[in-house]
């Protein structure tokens, strides 16, 4: 490690997990059947998650009454001005200090690359707001990023996309090895596995531009787990033979397919549905599910990858039609080692 700052691995103990209320634009909808799809599937994922752990919900302060009706009252609800609902985006990165003392890390960000669609104003100031609710510190960063374009494994490693950090729109003037740096810096990684791009659906227009957590993700230090489109027809066939290619290039980590769901087409093209986009929590896994034969055959992989977790399948087709799955709405808050 080469900094103060470590991000813990996502199966590590977690305090809490965060989210985001749909509040405006093309996340909630136009017509009163997309809100409430849009509410119904954020809720599930919310209501699932706090079976395990607490739950925080940050909600526009004109859409808090209405998140109640559709949350666990377990779940805890704040308020802050959103203009979308991406917390594992638009949020801090938790990090710990070597005595275990809690930070989050406080990303530039501008709107996955100041898409044209996106308005970020608000969203932009989330990350040191969800500090304060968690009476966190920040470690502010000058590099444009979002918590969906990492992945660690917690000892050092760090996987991440070229067309992501490196892309127009983010940080194009910087060099890759100033990306490394101020990775070293925030999270206490000392190697980055970069993938060229991420898959096929994410370079839509609603897309992240390569988001590694739809791609790839640990599951434990020396293990990864790779989507695996083995359709050839599909865009992301060829995706799937890039990552492995690159992942062969490090002999310590064991790769393990996740093969995609069967689907391959929705309404819009070639679907980028993902069990890769999953939700570790204390006790758990939160794992997307598409009504498709593929579910389970997901399940029992990652039975095996977690043992001793119970998984619950959510249906993320919502979350995938808006452009990303339940990952991209949560962002864990690790527990301080701190008394």
């Amino acid at each position: 490690m080469t900094a103060d700052w470590r991000m813990p691995a996502e199966w590590e103990p977690h305090e809490r997990t965060w989210m985001a209320w749909p509040a405006t634009g093309y996340t909630l909808g136009e017509d009163e059947a997309d809100k409430a799809e849009a509410r119904t599937a954020w809720a599930a994922v919310a209501n699932a998650i706090v079976r395990f752990e607490p739950v925080t919900m940050v909600a526009d302060p004109a859409d808090s009454s209405i998140a109640r009706e559709y949350l666990d009252s377990a779940i805890d609800i704040v308020e802050a001005p959103l203009d979308d609902a991406w917390m594992r985006d638009i949020g801090p990165t938790f990090v710990v200090d070597r005595d275990g003392g809690l930070a989050g890390v406080d990303w530039i960000f501008n709107g996955w690359g100041a898409a044209s669609w996106a308005t970020w104003e608000k969203d932009a100031r989330i990350g040191a707001a969800v500090c304060d609710f968690a009476g966190t510190p920040t470690v502010s960063s000058p590099m444009i990023n979002e918590g969906g374009g990492i992945h660690v494994n917690g000892t050092g490693t760090v996987m991440a996309t070229r067309t992501v950090q490196l892309g127009d729109g983010r940080n194009s003037g910087w060099t890759q090895e100033q990306v490394e740096a101020e990775f070293a810096r925030t999270l206490g990684t000392d190697r980055v596995i970069w993938f060229d791009r991420g898959l096929h659906r994410d370079y839509d227009d609603f897309g992240t531009r390569g988001h590694v957590d739809i791609v790839a993700c640990f599951s434990d230090p020396t293990t990864v787990l790779v989507h695996d489109q083995r359709n050839p027809e599909h865009p992301d066939f060829a995706v799937t033979a890039e990552v492995r290619e690159i992942l062969a290039g490090y002999p310590d980590l064991t790769v393990i397919d996740v093969p995609a769901p069967d689907v391959l087409r929705d309404d819009e093209g070639w679907v980028d549905y993902s069990y890769i986009n999953h939700l570790i929590v204390n006790g758990g896994i939160i794992l997307c599910a598409f009504d498709d034969a593929g579910d389970e055959r997901a399940a029992e992989i990652l039975r095996a990858a977690y043992p001793g977790r119970e998984i619950v399948l959510v249906d993320a087709r919502p979350l995938f039609a808006r452009g990303g799955g339940i990952h991209c709405i949560t962002q864990q808050q690790p527990r301080s080692g701190r008394a």
